[in-house]
């Protein structure tokens, strides 16, 4: 009895150890700067500052299908995968743009200039400057999903109708976990708005 006890306190102690040392590396990383312009009752208004990203652009119609696929080639590229063969660092969240396609972006690190970035040695990776966003926002915890995600979206556009705000139909996942991070998991979903 007392060596299950000390085996499971040992792997105990190794599970809050490890999430410790996840959520420490998740809060060194680089996020977009965003103004929040107003709070409601289960959303907010952000407005994003202009910014590039990578991405990647999947022929599937799922988180599920593409949700690994699109980080294996992203992540390919910045740990490497590249003319230079470069690291570039990480930044938080992964954003889905939830249409007829997906499509998966990275923040590019606020250091770098577009003409600066090495070349992917994966074709499929490519650049786009984005300008100045406003968007709603809700917030949901544990792991992503389909169907989670489709709950949200549903439920952020019944709430921008209950305020009388406009949408523009273009939606998008945020994804600020790391795989490792088992607790306190952080998603959104956003959608372009009409907001003065």
């Amino acid at each position: 009895m007392k060596r299950m006890i000390y085996i499971l306190s040992t792997l105990l102690i190794l599970f809050i150890a490890s999430q410790i040392w996840a959520k420490s590396l998740s809060s060194k990383i680089e996020m977009p700067p965003f103004e929040v312009l107003k709070t409601f009752n289960g959303f907010e208004i952000r407005k994003y500052e202009p910014a590039t990203f990578s991405y990647v652009t999947l022929d599937v119609a799922s988180y599920k299908e593409g949700s690994s696929l699109g980080f294996r080639k992203l992540a390919g590229y910045i740990f490497g995968g590249n003319d230079k063969g470069q690291k570039i660092a990480m930044t938080s969240p992964v954003e889905i743009e939830m249409d007829t396609q997906m499509v998966m972006k990275f923040l590019v690190p606020a250091e770098y200039k577009l003409e600066d970035l090495p070349v992917p040695n994966n074709k499929e990776v490519q650049f786009v400057e984005e300008p100045e966003r406003t968007v709603a926002s809700i917030t949901f915890g544990g792991f992503a999903s389909d169907t989670k995600i489709a709950l949200f979206k549903e439920k952020l556009v019944q709430l921008l109708a209950e305020q009388n705000i406009k949408h523009k139909n273009e939606f998008s996942f945020l994804g600020y976990n790391s795989p490792f991070d088992l607790i306190n998991r952080r998603n959104e979903m956003i959608v372009a708005v009409d907001f003065e």
